[in-house]
């Protein structure tokens, strides 16, 4: 969470206010008087111990100083709740989100229609209402295909921008604490969409979608798309293969090679920049099978691919750094992961792509996956709480408190989950090669918000 000071002109007069950005992107704008007001009621709901500490009002204009401190009190303050299991996961706290997104875009609350784009290209239309969050969106759109309630939560809304020549990049999941409808209006840009796409990573439960004839549909369509957008590894014979499945109408058939493919079910990102193996490297990374995929091109033209195991990160964190002002700032990202290369050696790779977020909410949900499974529960349980809202988290938040998994050489650092005792090394290899590399895995992720601070000291 970012924020920059800056001064709203009403009339004659300036009013202070502060931007807040959620996910690297502007969510809302509110006043202090706003925040303190939503401090008080998570205060009284929960208690005073349970609440972080809040900036105090001040009663004379702020100095330069002392805005810059306010800034960096609320950002941490905001960061808190949000990563708190139980704040953050509050109707209080996402429902003030959600109204401050609907009150900043000057939305009223109405009956509207909102398209919605399923894998397969075919677009759905719903009726909602302005104010309707994420869960009640997904709700409408499961209704109108008919999907069985117990696999809701196998699927999740997603925000993709669709490029001129048909690539598809991922922008975010749609959280709990946003408006969907408010959220892609907002953008005013026919290249963004909203798409459903199923939101788990293990294969195993392909088994319980396919039971499902519209469950079946939805994941051969996906599965389809991603084959024809080369997110899939496929040779010409399995090419063949799949040619012939598809004209049979054999969709369970086609679903089932894909899943012995390389990369099936993988989410792959834009082209973006690493600092490993060395600096300023071009990377493509796609993430699934609990790991990041590196497909890398070296200062010298050479490819290289590797992969590194969720289970071998650390720590991950998505930073950002704003530059400009107002609108017409812009947002850098990057994703840093702590890796363990070799016995006590860890180190960090960075990746800078406006598709961080979106890479962290990955890394997040195939670890709850592993912990969910490594306790010994059923992951339908998972899927069931997430839908139903025992289980809110954005990708700023830990999965599961637990002893970490290593000690970190920065004593500063904050404690991470206990993944795995099983450790593998990480290589890069030729891409001609024919040994898959290894892998890597995540513990803790510190997210980030992103205030503006706008005006003078709100009494």
């Amino acid at each position: 969470m970012e924020v920059t000071y800056l001064a709203l002109e009403s009339g004659s007069s300036k009013f202070p206010a502060y931007n807040i950005h959620v996910n690297g992107v502007l969510h809302c704008r509110v006043r202090y008087s706003q925040l303190l007001g939503l401090h008080e009621q998570i205060k009284k709901e929960y208690g005073s111990n349970v609440v972080p500490s809040f900036p105090p009002k001040k009663i004379f204009t702020l100095t330069p100083a002392e805005v810059e401190q306010r800034r960096e009190q609320l950002e941490k303050y905001m960061q808190a709740v949000r990563q708190h299991p139980l704040l953050g996961s509050s109707d209080l706290f996402n429902s003030f989100l959600r109204k401050a997104q609907q009150d900043t875009q000057h939305v009223p609350t109405e009956e509207v229609t909102l398209d919605i784009w399923l894998s397969s290209g075919q677009k759905v239309t719903v009726n909602i209402l302005t104010s309707d969050q994420t869960e009640d969106v997904l709700d409408v759109v499961a209704t109108k295909l008919d999907l069985p309630d117990y696999l809701v939560g196998y699927f999740s809304l997603f925000l993709v921008r669709e490029g001129v020549d048909g690539s598809l990049t991922f922008v975010r999941k749609l959280q709990e604490f946003e408006l969907p409808y408010v959220s892609i209006t907002s953008l005013q840009n026919s290249e963004f969409h909203i798409v459903l796409r199923k939101s788990y990573w293990d294969m195993a439960y392909d088994a319980d979608v396919m039971d499902s004839r519209v469950g079946l549909n939805l994941l051969y369509g996906q599965t389809v798309s991603d084959v024809e957008r080369g997110w899939i590894l496929v040779n010409k014979d399995q090419h063949r293969q799949l040619k012939s499945l598809q004209e049979k109408g054999s969709k369970k058939e086609f679903i089932h090679l894909c899943q012995t493919l390389k990369y099936y079910g993988n989410v792959k990102f834009d082209p973006c920049v690493t600092d490993f193996p060395e600096k300023d490297c071009q990377v493509i990374v796609s993430a699934g099978n609990n790991e990041l995929n590196f497909h890398v091109k070296l200062p010298n033209e050479q490819m290289k691919e590797g992969s590194f195991k969720v289970t071998r990160m650390r720590c991950w964190r998505v930073t950002s750094s704003v530059s400009g002002v107002s609108s017409k700032c812009e947002v850098k990202l990057e994703l840093s992961f702590e890796y363990l290369m070799s016995k006590d050696r860890l180190q960090w790779v960075t990746i800078t792509s406006q598709q961080a977020i979106m890479m962290s909410i990955c890394l997040q949900a195939m670890v709850d996956e592993l912990m969910v499974k490594k306790s010994g529960g059923s992951i339908k349980k998972l899927l069931k709480k997430r839908h139903n809202g025992s289980i809110h988290r954005s990708d700023s938040q830990q999965a599961v408190k637990s002893p970490p998994l290593l000690d970190s050489p920065d004593p500063n650092r904050d404690q991470t989950i206990k993944l795995s005792t099983k450790l593998n090394s990480v290589s890069l290899r030729g891409i001609s090669a024919s040994n898959s590399a290894n892998d890597i895995s995540s513990d803790d992720f510190h997210g980030n918000y992103a205030f503006e601070g706008i005006g003078d000291d709100d009494l």
